[in-house]
């Protein structure tokens, strides 16, 4: 089932504590991409999208690089100081968002090679219980032995590579964050939030390009990438 027409979207990035600076003198986040930075390209596709009526970024306390995007000056983004892991920075954008039937469409600050293709492919398939983009994994899957070796191959039928973004009602999921929280359990993205308070997502098979930079290469790659979009 779709999502509503007139449902409220709310795009959220967490955007502090993104992760390594690559050998680089400011937040990878912050790195230039075919002449722009990363999360220039990240709020540009979202801010561009006519389904996102505002775009929540969680920014660190001490972030010294932001309002020198064109984007910070846009009128439909929203500030909030950000947390010390992705999951607090998440909630704490969530409880900028006042409407209680408002849906979040929760986006990594380092993807910035996201289509609206596929975000209007997740829009046409979260039902209730929400939706995220996703790959089939395609290679054969290993578990290590603790000294490095191989313990055992892993069949690789039924598992996806999760990627972002995920769409989730936004009351839900910043209650299922904050329980977490309270919980002490570990959150590696919205989905496993929502899965421990019973939620099934819905998984919804995205494009390959939409790639998280966490190296040099994946900067590359993505300059590839948006390059042949560019092109096309």
């Amino acid at each position: 089932m779709p999502l509503s027409q007139s449902a409220l979207l709310y795009a959220v990035v967490p955007a502090a504590g993104v992760g390594k600076r690559m050998g680089a003198d400011r937040p990878k986040q912050y790195l230039l991409l075919n002449d722009r930075t990363i999360l220039s390209h990240t709020l540009s596709v979202l801010l561009a999208h006519p389904r996102i009526h505002k775009v929540v970024v969680a920014l660190g306390p001490e972030d010294g690089y932001f309002d020198e995007l064109a984007e910070a000056n846009d009128p439909r983004l929203i500030r909030v100081e950000g947390g010390a892991e992705r999951a607090d920075s998440v909630r704490l954008a969530l409880q900028a968002i006042e409407q209680p039937d408002a849906w979040a469409l929760v986006h990594d600050a380092a993807r910035p090679c996201l289509s609206h293709q596929d975000i209007d492919k997740l829009l046409a398939f979260p039902g209730e219980q929400g939706a995220i983009l996703a790959m089939p994994v395609r290679d054969t899957m290993k578990r290590a032995r603790s000294e490095g070796g191989i313990d055992h191959t892993v069949p690789r039928d039924d598992l996806w590579h999760a990627l972002t973004p995920q769409l989730f009602p936004a009351t839900e999921l910043r209650d299922a964050l904050l329980k977490a929280e309270r919980d002490g359990a570990t959150i590696t993205d919205e989905a496993s939030a929502m899965e421990r308070q019973g939620w099934h997502p819905a998984l919804v098979a995205g494009q390959p390009d939409n790639i998280k930079i966490t190296h040099p290469d994946d900067l590359r790659l993505a300059q590839l990438f948006l390059a042949s979009r560019e092109a096309q």
